[in-house]
């Protein structure tokens, strides 16, 4: 981690809030238990507990509650009978589990020990990661009962190691992060247009680094597979690898000559499947593709399947897409949102509006949290759940890079909230809700926990998020402005003048004026027009004259397009203009000003997470900020470089 990033890291950690004075962490668990009850005791571990380690099958679980007595530095007493010590004690169930994929827990800590039964090992394994969570004051534990189970089965997170190659410790990093917070599907997509990334002893002259055009010789081996299949099985994770088919498959095609479509192409492609199938075995899914690809061979598809099936494995594959056969699950990325009803031969996973490379890292969470997956509260026989997906399209100069453009940490935790509790909100929200509803009381309490976790999990990982929720806005418009982005009005001398009539309160750091999927998603403004310039502008409190750090943005720069950066002495080549206490903030000096956007062309400041704060000189008591948000059209230069007319500005320590 560079020095920039560090410090960015440490400076935006923030302390969260709690609801329960006597609970101390158990108040701020993600996912929040489905049914939790504080009592009024406390569990005394001054001299100890018990670990009644009694089942052979649970060992790799009793070793991890080994690990949480040791943080917590309680003494883990010998298992005999002793009445005067607490005992910790797992145990299987050993009645029918309610579901195939049974994953419940119940959770209950009072005078005589800590306790944890399931039907399942992963029952088990979650109970203990909520456990885990718990804070320990003076060695002692408020007793809880808890009862818990997943909305939804499929709980998935996608790693673009085709395009980005991530190194092994990275994806391990992960892989914990995501059984922390009881995620259960890593979704691998290791081959692209880009590079084939898994070593193929018949072929081995994929992976050479003359086959790949980005991140030249970056792969995995055989070992390195296997010990990352092995990981995720340990964490009660399903590793789902993805071999792209037909398309995005260039790196097959420069190694082998010719496209997956042709006769050649299907002989050598069954060949990598047979080779992969026999290399790696107990991988119950394949996720075969079939997106962004014009079919040619319309037998290519229904042969490839009855061919992986043959092979041992369900199939999943993108939709839309190609000619999938109606037993492949179908995972959505397209279109808008549509209630996913019970009936009907088709099986599918929702990763509509869940590509966080898209997403501004502070909408981000807002989104997440609110989204109603597959517009159900659970899952039903035809929605078995969710993957949240990053795709960072372009190119980085480093690995980390990709956890400062995108709110990677921040989004598992809030999309896990989400999915293990099932529920949201009908369509799609990328701002706060409005203040007077249950929905933002919901949010609120949910951002406390997120900054709690922050604050103590991840101190020394990137994680751009800070509070959004107090920062309120007075959104003031729409002035005509013809066309002319430079047009300056009244409001600029006197941003507070009366007469001045708000048209929208809302609160947040980042503010969505018109999305820049506005028939699908409603921003701040309600029908928004062309040719006009809008004002926000709020006051924030300084105790003392003092310098601060802020976040400040504009054009947030989707991580996937070939997108241009601002031209020098602007924001976002529209002109708009930032005031505090009627000084104009000045735009960074870009390292790129002006630079056609190009995907082979890392970014480096254009977004406000990963370049250095904005410092601004504060005065005692109320400072004035002023934002200027003109707009000319919504087309955008070209589709790389769409209109996303939103702002972010707001304090970061």
């Amino acid at each position: 981690m560079d020095c920039k990033h560090l410090f960015i890291s440490i400076l935006i950690t923030i302390t969260g809030m709690c609801w329960y004075p006597r609970s101390y962490a158990q108040e701020n668990l993600i996912p929040l238990p489905i049914k939790m009850e504080l009592g009024k005791g406390t569990l005394k571990l001054h001299k100890g507990i018990i670990v009644q380690n009694d089942n052979l099958s649970l060992q790799s679980e009793y070793q991890l509650a080994a690990n949480i007595l040791a943080d917590w530095k309680i003494e883990e007493k010998a298992w005999i009978k002793n009445p005067y010590l607490p005992v910790l004690k797992l145990e299987l169930l050993s009645n029918t589990p309610t579901t195939a994929h049974d994953e419940s827990y119940h959770l209950k800590i009072d005078d005589k020990g800590i306790f944890i039964t399931a039907h399942s090992k992963a029952g088990i394994f979650y109970g203990l990661q909520t456990l885990r969570q718990f804070s320990v004051q003076k060695k002692m534990l408020t007793f809880c009962d808890i009862h818990d189970a997943p909305a939804f089965f499929w709980r998935s997170f996608l790693v673009d190691v085709g395009r980005n190659y991530q190194p092994l410790e990275m994806l391990k990093e992960q892989i914990d992060i995501m059984a922390r917070y009881k995620l259960n599907v890593l979704h691998f997509h290791f081959t692209e247009d880009i590079a084939w990334r898994l070593a193929s002893k018949k072929y081995p002259g994929l992976t050479d680094p003359s086959n790949m055009t980005r991140g030249t010789g970056a792969h995995y081996s055989e070992q390195d597979f296997r010990e990352l299949i092995a990981y995720c099985k340990a964490r009660h994770i399903l590793l789902l690898p993805e071999i792209d088919m037909p398309g995005h498959s260039e790196a097959f095609k420069r190694y082998f000559g010719v496209g997956m479509q042709s006769d050649s192409g299907l002989y050598y492609i069954k060949e990598l499947l047979k080779e992969f199938s026999q290399t790696y075995k107990d991988l119950p899914y394949l996720h075969i593709g079939g997106d962004e690809v014009k079919i040619s061979n319309q037998n290519f598809m229904p042969e490839i399947t009855r061919y992986v099936e043959g092979l041992g494995y369900k199939t999943i594959g993108w939709d839309p897409g190609s000619n999938l056969m109606p037993q492949t699950i179908r995972q959505l990325w397209m279109g808008g949102p549509k209630a996913i009803q019970e009936g009907g031969e088709f099986v599918y996973i929702d990763s509509k509006h869940l590509y966080i490379n898209h997403m501004d890292p502070l909408e981000t969470v807002t989104t997440l949290f609110h989204r109603k997956l597959g517009e159900q509260d659970k899952s039903n026989k035809n929605l078995i759940g969710a993957t949240l997906c990053a795709w960072p399209d372009r190119a980085v100069a480093k690995p980390e890079d990709m956890f400062y453009q995108n709110a990677v940490y921040p989004s598992i935790l809030t999309f896990a909230e989400r999915i293990w509790r099932g529920g949201g909100q009908s369509g799609w929200i990328c701002n706060i809700v409005d203040e007077n509803t249950n929905a933002y009381q919901e949010f609120k309490n949910f951002e406390n926990r997120l900054l709690h976790h922050k604050h103590h999990y991840f101190s020394n990982k990137p994680f751009p998020y800070v509070k959004q929720t107090g920062l309120k806005w007075d959104l003031i418009g729409p002035f005509q402005n013809g066309g002319n982005l430079t047009q300056s009005f009244d409001i600029e001398q006197q941003p507070y003048a009366k007469g001045l009539a708000v048209a929208k309160k809302i609160e947040g750091g980042t503010i969505i004026l018109r999305h820049w999927w506005s028939d699908i998603i409603s921003g701040a403004i309600n029908n928004p027009q062309q040719n006009t310039t809008w004002y926000a502008r709020t006051k924030i409190w300084s105790d003392t004259n003092q310098p601060k750090l802020f976040w400040i943005g504009f054009n947030n720069l989707s991580r996937s397009y070939a997108s241009n950066t601002p031209k020098l002495n602007t924001w976002d080549n529209l002109d708009s203009k930032v005031w505090v206490n009627h000084q104009v903030i000045a735009p960074p000096l870009w390292n790129h000003a002006g630079a056609k956007g190009h995907l082979e062309i890392p970014l480096t400041d254009e977004g406000y997470t990963y370049r250095e704060p904005m410092k601004i000189s504060l005065k005692k008591g109320w400072n004035e900020v002023l934002i200027k948000l003109p707009v000319r059209d919504f087309k955008g230069e070209d589709w790389q470089n769409p209109i996303k007319w939103m702002f972010t500005f707001i304090p970061i320590n």
